[in-house]
């Protein structure tokens, strides 16, 4: 093969080779530049400014809205009846503003009246009993007063026979001493059954007497539990219904529906005097004391605020959600204003403040990092970042207030937890 035929098609497979070289050389080169501008911007975006300002601390609870003044709807329990549920046939529509004395439900009447003219049959025989065994104690003891008074004129028949005994034979003096003797025994013995009868027949009219009176108590039992299928206001304000369990499902009740005695199905509230529920962490129970304001945000309604103030704090408190070894108190806030839309059961957030601050030095919280209980930041210098050891005070969630170890204006980086940038920006 000749030279020519050795080198023909050559000079493209070289340059095809020559540009792959350029790129290898060229592209890490490139990729060091922009990671080192990048880590150049990032480092700008990274630094904060020590500023002085105004600083408060705030504590942020969460709790639940309700009402200072509600009455609860129970559905009825009625007294001396066994009875499974009822059902509902009149329900007042939830968000109604209602007066004193407004019907808010009404349950189905019929066995409670049924079962009231029942007791009341019942007590209106026994009334009647009551005056037969009457009439019939009243004639026994006219027949009993009667041969009573017969026993005694015997006696006194047979006493005037016996004076004659002088004039008479022995034989008529016996009979004379025995008529004596007979019409004597007669009269004991009327005379002690006579008071018996008279306390058996006392003891049977007083059996029907507390059978009368038991039926009396029945009837009005059964009276009173058919006044109570109907359910009055008792005060002014706003109908909220609440979420119950109804045969295999959780809502809220409506016209028809069947409700077991006892269940707090619906409530009437005065929307004028709101209050938020809290639970209250004991690692925060020193901070906190009756009197201290806070604001407070709703989250269903954002932009939403209005004061509140300490009313309640719980001395005892309960076994926390998470561990029983932290302790939780309960803390009750009275909320000091009216919005239309602030009604029970609502979410809401409590700022609390536990005291403000004017011109003071202020960092980012996470521009702190704590070693060996120090505090310390990354100052910027001229080269790169220094450890500059700090004196705290006081911080809330988002801030913390420098002592001494700052200025104002200075720069340090934002985040104390990265690496040292110094060995970065090499």
């Amino acid at each position: 093969m000749d030279q020519a035929t050795l080198f023909r098609g050559k000079p493209g497979k070289i340059m095809l080779a020559g540009a792959a070289f350029l790129l290898l050389v060229t592209i890490p080169y490139l990729f060091a530049h922009y990671r080192q501008g990048q880590r150049e911007a990032t480092r700008g975006e990274s630094t904060v400014r020590v500023e002085r300002k105004s600083f408060a601390q705030v504590l942020r609870l969460n709790g639940t809205t309700q009402a200072s003044r509600s009455f609860v709807v129970l559905a009825p329990k009625l007294e001396g009846a066994q009875v499974g549920s009822m059902v509902i046939t009149k329900l007042i529509p939830a968000g109604t503003h209602v007066k004193r004395s407004d019907v808010l439900v009404e349950f189905d009447p019929q066995a409670q009246t049924k079962d009231y003219l029942d007791k009341k049959s019942t007590y209106e025989n026994l009334v009647g009993q009551v005056a037969q065994k009457q009439a019939e104690q009243d004639i026994a003891r006219a027949k009993d007063d009667t041969a009573m008074k017969q026993a005694e004129d015997e006696l006194q028949r047979a006493e005037l026979e016996l004076q004659r005994n002088e004039v008479v034979s022995r034989i008529d003096a016996e009979k004379n001493q025995e008529a004596l003797d007979e019409a004597q025994a007669s009269l004991k013995q009327l005379k002690q059954t006579y008071e018996l009868k008279r306390a058996a027949s006392a003891s049977a009219i007083r059996i029907q007497e507390i059978q009368r009176d038991r039926a009396l108590e029945a009837m009005r039992y059964a009276q009173g539990n058919a006044a109570r299928m109907v359910v009055h206001s008792p005060m002014e304000g706003v109908v909220v219904y609440n979420t119950i369990w109804l045969g295999g499902r959780m809502g809220t009740v409506q016209q028809g529906d069947q409700v077991r005695p006892g269940v707090p199905f619906l409530q009437v509230v005065d929307p004028s005097q709101m209050e938020v529920r809290v639970e209250l962490n004991q690692v925060d129970l020193l901070k906190v004391h009756p009197g201290q304001r806070a604001e407070m945000h709703l989250d269903a309604y954002p932009g939403t605020t209005l004061p509140a103030v300490l009313e309640e704090l719980s001395p005892l408190g309960h076994p926390g959600q998470f561990a029983e070894s932290v302790r939780s108190f309960a803390a009750r806030f009275s909320v000091q204003g009216t919005d239309p839309r602030l009604l029970p059961d609502l979410s809401a957030a409590l700022d609390v403040d536990l005291g403000s601050k004017m011109s003071v030095l202020v960092v980012p919280w996470q521009s702190i990092g704590i070693e060996a209980d120090h505090a310390f930041v990354w100052l910027k210098t001229t080269a790169s970042f220094e450890k500059r050891t700090v004196q705290m005070g006081s911080r809330n969630d988002l801030e913390a207030v420098v002592v001494s170890g700052l200025s104002e204006g200075d720069a340090i980086r934002r985040a104390a937890i990265e690496d040292e940038p110094g060995a970065a920006s090499e």
